[in-house]
Parts: structure tokens; sequence; C-alpha cells
């Protein structure tokens, strides 16, 4: 018997490592006979600040490395608000500033696309001066810049797509073989369609007046943000301008993993050399400025004295969903990577409202309220998409109820389980 059992256990063994061997060698031949994604060398370390866009220099910033192109930047855009308002014959103080942020979120984008679309139905939408966009908030950044004109633009967007309007799905090797789960050629083709020379120039003229259209991305080889100033990408208004924009709006979008990133050709040093940028909620689910740029004394060193608002549109949640979480590596892994998410999200609202409460900006926010429960069925899925256009843009249309601190930031404000211990005393050492 145990002459019959070693043997049935050396054959088992045998089998097993048969099975490994032969995976190992199917492995071995598609790595050897397949195209495997290529891609220059990346920028080394010590070059990563000074690599430029061929023909582009200055039209992005390093917010965490170097911070004066940025504050440079400011205060040009100061002096060209000033240039043409005096062109104009405006007289006397400069008009409120007018501040937009808007967060990622994916198909979430649907609620700030709708709220911005009811805004203007109640005309008191403004002009923001400047407007920041990360991930879903950067596609949706171009279009809330330019104003009510693009409004049903917005709506098209967010309303009339579905899934494979976004991705194609590739084959599950593409996790062994490929750079993403998923291919993004069709929403190259989204932003090919509505980014256009003639939304270009559009933008490029404001960029004349002193405003500012800013997308953040994520350099991965440097693993810093990276800001780029896409009125001033529109002023340069040559194809490889509108090719840049394209792709650079692309990559603030690419979630690492499940959409390709964009590789970007850049020099420095006089080699070339390839960044690989990836979604910017990386780094930050939405930014206005760096803290340290500390804006209210910017305005003060240059004699500016005007009123600032700052409008947030955070497309997601705030409160967390619950979920049935199965035993399983990529059900918990992927249930783990969306709470850390949501945390750093609302991580960056605190910022930002600390920010702007020393630099003297209004706050206020806008976010998808916790009663929105329309089953979501799949990623981009249109009808919950629509469900949450329709949904911003009536709040906004009947005076959107902006929240002017981030949850549990408000005088008054106490969780539920501690509220009762202060109101009758419970829990105070004697």
């Amino acid at each position: 018997m145990m002459s019959a059992s070693f043997s049935f256990q050396r054959a088992g063994a045998c089998s097993s490592w048969g099975r490994i061997v032969t995976v190992a060698i199917i492995l071995h031949a598609l790595l050897s006979g397949c195209a495997l994604p290529d891609r220059l060398a990346a920028v080394p370390e010590d070059r990563t600040t000074t690599a430029e866009i061929p023909g582009m220099p200055g039209v992005r910033y390093w917010p965490d490395i170097d911070l004066e192109p940025m504050y440079k930047e400011a205060v040009e855009s100061l002096q060209r608000e000033k240039e043409f308002a005096s062109r104009s014959g405006v007289d006397g103080p400069l008009p409120p500033n007018y501040f937009l942020a808007i967060s990622g979120g994916g198909d979430g984008g649907a609620f700030g696309a709708g709220l911005l679309a009811g805004w203007t139905a109640t005309g008191n939408r403004p002009t923001f001066r400047v407007v920041t966009g990360i991930s879903t908030g950067a596609l949706i950044a171009p279009l809330a810049f330019l104003g009510s004109e693009y409004d049903q633009a917005l709506r098209e967007l967010y309303t009339d797509i579905s899934s494979s309007d976004i991705f194609e799905r590739r084959p599950v090797t593409a996790a062994l073989f490929d750079d993403a789960l998923a291919d993004s050629e069709p929403m190259f083709r989204l932003v090919e369609r509505e980014v256009t020379a003639e939304l270009l120039s559009k933008i490029a003229a404001e960029y004349q007046k002193g405003r500012l259209l800013l997308v953040a991305t994520t350099d991965l080889d440097a693993r810093h943000p990276v800001v780029w100033n896409m009125t001033k990408i529109a002023a340069i208004g040559n194809p490889a301008a509108l090719e840049l924009f394209r792709r650079v709006l692309m990559a603030s979008a690419a979630i690492p993993g499940a959409f390709p990133p964009v590789m970007i050709d850049v020099e420095a040093g006089g080699e070339r050399y390839q960044e690989m940028h990836v979604d910017g909620g990386v780094m930050a689910q939405l930014f206005l400025y760096p803290p340290t740029l500390r804006f209210g004394d910017l305005a003060a060193t240059h004699n500016v004295d005007r009123e600032r608002i700052l409008y947030v549109i955070r497309n997601a949640r705030l409160d967390p969903d619950w979920a049935n979480v199965q035993r399983r590596t990529l059900h918990i892994a992927l249930r783990s990577i969306g709470a850390l998410i949501h945390s750093q999200g609302i991580g960056d609202l605190y910022q930002l409202y600390l920010t702007a409460q020393r630099d003297g900006l209004d706050y206020n926010l806008a976010y998808i309220p916790a009663d929105f429960d329309v089953e979501r069925k799949e990623p981009f899925d249109s009808e919950y998409m629509h469900e949450l256009f329709e949904l911003g843009f009536n709040m906004a249309r009947h005076g959107y109820p902006w929240a002017k601190h981030p949850p549990g930031f408000g005088p008054g404000e106490v969780p539920g389980a501690l509220k009762g211990e202060i109101d009758t005393g419970a829990g105070n050492a004697d």
C-alpha cells in the first residue's frame, strides 16, 4: 500500500510539474512571437524638469518640484487680463475672480456635466477665469471653460454614449503581455470629434484675456504630478499643438491598468526621451494650484484687491458605499483601491478648503448626493449616466445648495455617535 501510494504521489507530482513546464514553454513562445509594447528611454531623474515638448517650451509645470514657472504664469496671466481690460475700455477694479475645479470620477462626470448645463439655465453661471480638471474632469474642463455654448456637447458626451464608445476589451492575456486590459481608441475618437482646431482657436483667444485652463496628469516614471497649461498649448495653434492637447486629455483620463498610458515624446540635454503619462487621479482627485503658491500673498504683492470665488465639482459621492466583498484576491484588491481613491478624494477636498480659507477664496462644493441610488450595471452605463446628468441639471437649475465646507468640517458638525454624549454630558471625565 505504501509503495502504491508513493507511486501515485510521484505520478501526481510529475503531472503537476509537467503542466507548469508546458505553461512556461507556451508563455515563452508567446513572448518570443508577440510584439510587446515598447518605448524610448524614460527621462533621467536629474533631467525631469528640464525635459520639453519639441517646439512647445513652457507648456507644463512640475508643481511639487519647481514652483517658479507656475508663479510666473500666474503673474503674466494677470498682466494679460489687465491689458485686455484696457483695450476693451474697462476702467476701475478688476471683476471677481471665479475658479472652477472639476474632479475625476469616470462616468460620474455626468453629474458635473449636468450641473454646468443646469447652472446655465439659471442665468447666473459665471465666466471662470481659471478652470482645472483631472481625469473625467479634464474631458469636461475645455467645454466648461468655453461656457454655455458647449452645454449641448457636454450633454451628448455624457448621455449619448456607452462603454463601447470609451473602450474595447482586450484578450485576457493583455494582463501579461500588454499595457492595459482595454484599448481606449474609441475614447480617442470621441476626443478627436470634440477637440477641433476651431475649439483650440477659441481657447487660445481666452488665453490672451488672462484666462487659464489647466489639466493634470501623472508622470509615472518620475512619479510626480504634471500640470499642463492647455490655454498656452492652444495659443501655439499648429497641428502639433492640437495633437498634444488631445493626448494630454487622454493621458489625464488613462486609468492605470485599465487604459493604456499615453507616451509623450520630449527632449532634454539634446537627447530624445519618452514620458509615460497616466490618470492625474493617481496623484490627486482634483486640484486648483499648489498650496505653496500662496495665491493671497501673490495678489497682495501685485496690488490686486478683488473678490475670489472657488467652485469645486466632485464627480462622486462622499459617503462610503457598502458591498459584500468576495474572499478573492482580485475582489479584495479592487475594493481596497476603490476605498483608497474615495479617501484620497475627501482628503483633496480638505486641502483645497484650507488653502481657500488661507488665501481668501469663497469655497463652494458640489458632489453626488448620498440618496442617488440608480443602479450602475457596467462602467459607462448610458442609463445611469443619463439619470446622473439629469440629477445635476435639476439640482443646479433650482439653485444648487453649494456646501461651504467639506463634510465634517463645518461648525457644529459632530459625528452621530459623539453627539449623544455631548448632548447628555456622558463620557466626560470627572
